[in-house]
């Protein structure tokens, strides 16, 4: 994992920058990730009907309660985002809605808690045969990076941007004191995830939500003291690395 982590962690700090927006930040910060967002779930992926944003930016109610989180390239566009929506009193988190959770899953408590949702990558950077919608490669999930450096900022064998962005909202959770994250993914994401032993563990039954998605929960305490034993050199990019 060192060589690979390390081509990696160089891609990534080369090619990209990762930028946070809070709660509460100006609209206008966040025009080119609504942007990204409706271009990814209403015009690729058919999820939402393009008709009811005549003004090309996807975004819902959950946007006013959620941290956003943007990858940047070299010039400065946004080439991926997620975002973390938080807990508020009396309101359910997104994937409530549609995927209901087995009956005798214990629940963490929602103050520690935030929903990771909204994960897109520009089409110009999942060029490969096998590349999914949210930019990580099923056919070729071994973490390689292109060995043409032409292609390294585009074409990379690994979820580079996928990562960068995970790495961002972990940094913003232990911040916040936010322990726990939800997340209705699919399974080729929650596979790759796993390959660095980011761990989300099923909770629900698949189900059609923006395509066929699981529920999954994930406590962050559990990854780092798995990452301090499989992969340390991670853990370390994750906590400090540039």
């Amino acid at each position: 994992m060192e060589s690979t982590g390390n081509a990696i962690f160089d891609a990534l700090t080369r090619y990209f920058s990762m930028h946070t927006y809070e709660v509460g930040c100006r609209e206008q910060e966040l025009v080119e990730i609504y942007a990204l967002r409706y271009q990814t779930y209403c015009l690729e992926c058919g999820f939402l009907p393009p008709a009811e944003y005549p003004a090309g930016l996807e975004r819902d109610e959950f946007d006013a309660r959620s941290a956003h989180f943007a990858a940047h390239n070299v010039d400065g566009a946004v080439v991926g985002t997620a975002r973390l929506v938080l807990s508020a009193q009396d309101e359910p988190f997104p994937f409530v809605r549609h995927c209901p959770v087995f009956d005798d899953v214990a629940l963490p408590p929602p103050e520690q808690t935030a929903e990771v949702s909204r994960l897109a990558v520009k089409k110009d950077y999942r060029r490969r045969t096998g590349d999914t919608w949210f930019g990580v490669n099923t056919a070729n999930g071994n973490g390689e990076v292109a060995a043409d450096e032409a292609a390294r900022e585009r074409r990379t064998n690994a979820p580079v941007v996928v990562l960068g962005l995970y790495r961002q909202m972990y940094r913003y959770s232990r911040e916040k004191g936010i322990r726990y994250w939800y997340a209705a993914m699919e399974r080729p994401l929650a596979r790759a995830l796993a390959r660095f032993d980011f761990i989300f563990v099923p909770i629900g039954a698949e189900h059609d939500y923006y395509g066929p998605v699981t529920p999954y929960l994930a406590d962050l305490k559990e990854i780092e003291d798995r990452l301090k034993v499989t992969k340390p050199e991670l853990l370390d990019w994750f906590q400090y690395g540039p």
